[in-house]
């Protein structure tokens, strides 16, 4: 017998993977890695630089910063890193102090000693707009908020996709579209409206890879709000497959993606009706600060995350009100 850990599950051969049994661990919480930096890690880089604990006062304030601008994974291991890289630098001024030297280090002075922050720390738009719509993604090294751009132009129907999208993904787009060509006259939209529009999908941060199935409701509600000139509410984030008809599925990664949209600010989240049991396994803290709306339908999607009155959707979809899990009634338009 043998234990091995992974990233990731897709690279490992099949007939190997099968006689595998694989447990899968999400990444640290924010306030866990915060835990971990002050109790542990800190401690641990002092001793190996040579520092006196009593004379170096490492502030909450520092750890957020390495945390939110100097890391981005799922683990700790580069915040420790990181924390190394500070210590050592107030190493060497102390060797060119006497021994009354004593430090304490706050936000600004990791930003004086490591330079320009490595990642910039994603927020919530700083208004609704029309056609930009926030999803959750899970990576390698845990949740991300992905905005989702759609842009119209006069055309004949082409469809184009842009940010580095996977095959999965590109297909999840297709189906967004389908999804709102079936639903134009609810919307109030010609039958015929895309035949004289170009359709252009962005996923910014082209770097970076993107792909499954889970950006279909993301897709799907951006190009609805860019047909219908209706913005999207700024404070609501998204993640889901999408069907032909309009149908979301569950996705995976769902703690991961619930703790990205906390530190991007975000307090109303749209989740397929099948993950509500993985809510159990969010934490306490994080649950009380969100409100969860569950969806089986594209069509309660978009009452919930459109910000203006679609009246035809309302009177011929008879929609059903997604259940919903919070302090808060959600606000149905």
């Amino acid at each position: 017998m043998f234990i091995a850990t992974a990233n990731v599950t897709h690279t490992i051969p099949a007939p190997l993977k099968d006689r595998m049994e694989i447990i899968s661990l999400s990444g640290y919480t924010h306030l866990e890695k915060l835990a971990i930096g002050r109790q542990f890690l800190v401690p641990k880089q002092i001793a190996e630089q040579g520092l006196e604990e009593s004379k170096i006062t490492f502030d909450n304030s520092a750890l957020e910063e390495l945390i939110d601008s100097y890391t981005r994974e799922a683990g700790v291991r580069n915040l420790e890193r990181e924390i190394g890289s500070v210590l050592r630098k107030i190493a060497r001024q102390v060797l060119k102090q006497d021994g009354t030297f004593e430090m304490g280090v706050e936000r600004k002075k990791v930003r004086e000693l490591l330079g320009k922050p490595k990642f910039r720390s994603q927020q919530i738009h700083d208004k609704a707009e029309i056609g930009l719509a926030t999803g959750l993604a899970w990576t390698e090294v845990g949740g991300e908020i992905l905005s989702t751009e759609v842009a119209l132009s006069r055309g004949k129907g082409n469809l184009t996709l842009t940010g580095k999208l996977g095959d999965v993904m590109q297909e999840s787009a297709r189906a967004a579209l389908s999804y709102v060509r079936s639903r134009a006259e609810l919307f109030g939209l010609d039958p015929d409206f895309h035949s004289a529009l170009d359709i252009h999908i962005h996923v910014p941060e082209g770097a970076i890879p993107k792909d499954g199935p889970s950006a279909g409701i993301t897709m799907a509600t951006a190009l609805l709000s860019a047909v219908t000139k209706i913005p999207i509410h700024r404070d609501i984030a998204m993640t889901g497959e999408i069907t032909l008809r309009g149908k979301v599925l569950p996705v995976g990664g769902v703690k991961d993606k619930i703790l990205a949209a906390t530190r991007a600010g975000i307090t109303k989240i749209i989740l397929p009706a099948e993950n509500e049991r993985d809510l159990e396994d969010i934490p306490a803290d994080v649950r009380e600060k969100m409100e969860f709306h569950l969806v089986e339908s594209m069509d309660e999607v978009v009452t919930l995350a459109l910000d203006g009155t679609i009246v035809p959707l309302a009177a011929k979809a008879k929609l059903v009100e997604p259940k919903v899990i919070g302090d808060e009634p959600p606000v149905t338009h």
